[in-house]
């Protein structure tokens, strides 16, 4: 019969939630919610969710929450990432949500975030080992270099679509000094990744990923190119928020992330001398269900 699992993500971006319908033949998504909440950019810049924020995050809780016992799940996992890491009244927000809402978050560290995203990754992604996966946020970019099913070399880098936008102070349109700022912080960034072997492919996953993904290709190919990722970025520094809505069919706060974004995944791609990506449609919250069906006893899941 199946089982009913769900699993929801306090990510730098997105609150995410995902109710799944999990056999031993595939994953079928039964609702598949998410809040715009920016904790990401708001921890860059002030090291703390404020109270205005903490009440937009406790809204989606409460209407997680609602979900949850709706659907009468059989299990579920909450958790979050880098702008929860970060922030310093982490301890207060969770204190409080297990109080209301009776809901435990797990802060997770990144090679846990990046262990979810690899176990969704090898579903819809199969290839040659060694698999670069390239996971990008809001807060942070996590990049793990595996084989064999093994993460074998794992780092996060705090270069997020969030981070980088607080860090240059973003405008649309951009200007060239907050380009530069941009490069300079990612160039910084990926010298630690000075020493990682190269892989056979890169694989990228993640909301960012999925969004340039959605916004270069509506016809559903996942290989994105450099060229193509460059050329986002040129484009989106000349538009304001409500052309590239128009020009790129994504919601206004994705399109804020196209640009930085598609710096990240160009400047990883150019750093290990590849010229293509393959976006995975799946991230942590599916790799959370999936994680959570074979430890109740499904066999690990090859397809969807």
């Amino acid at each position: 019969m199946g089982r009913l699992i769900a699993a929801a993500d306090i990510g730098s971006n997105t609150a995410h939630l995902l109710v799944a319908h999990v056999t031993p033949n595939g994953l079928k998504r039964l609702v598949n919610e998410s809040d715009w909440l920016s904790l990401g950019e708001v921890v860059t810049r002030r090291g703390t969710i404020p109270p205005e924020d903490r009440k937009n995050l406790f809204a989606t809780l409460k209407r997680f929450k609602e979900i949850l016992v709706t659907y009468k799940v059989e299990d579920h996992y909450i958790f979050a990432t880098e702008a929860m890491r970060r922030a310093d009244n982490h301890d207060l927000i969770l204190r409080e949500a297990a109080e209301k809402f009776q809901l435990n978050i797990d802060i997770i560290s990144p090679q846990r975030e990046a262990e979810l995203s690899y176990i969704a990754a090898q579903v819809d992604c199969p290839g040659p080992d060694p698999m670069l996966l390239v996971e990008a946020g809001g807060g942070s970019v996590q990049v793990a270099f595996c084989q064999a099913g093994v993460i074998e070399r794992e780092i996060s880098l705090p270069v997020g679509t969030g981070a980088l936008t607080a860090g240059s102070g973003l405008t649309y349109p951009s200007t060239s000094a907050q380009e530069d700022r941009i490069r300079d912080l990612l160039v910084d960034a990926l010298t630690q990744l000075s020493d990682f072997p190269r892989p056979a492919r890169i694989v990228s996953a993640g909301g960012v990923a999925r969004g340039l993904w959605r916004a270069l290709h509506p016809d559903g190919d996942r290989t994105l190119h450099t060229k193509e990722l460059e050329f986002l970025t040129w484009d989106c520094r000349r538009l304001s928020p409500e052309t590239i809505v128009s020009r790129y069919d994504v919601k206004v706060n994705r399109a804020r992330t196209l640009l930085p974004g598609s710096m990240i995944f160009s400047h990883i791609l150019t750093h290990f001398g590849f010229d293509e990506m393959t976006v995975s449609q799946y991230g942590v919250r599916e790799g959370a269900v999936l994680e959570m069906a074979r430890k109740g006893g499904d066999k690990w899941l090859s397809s969807t």
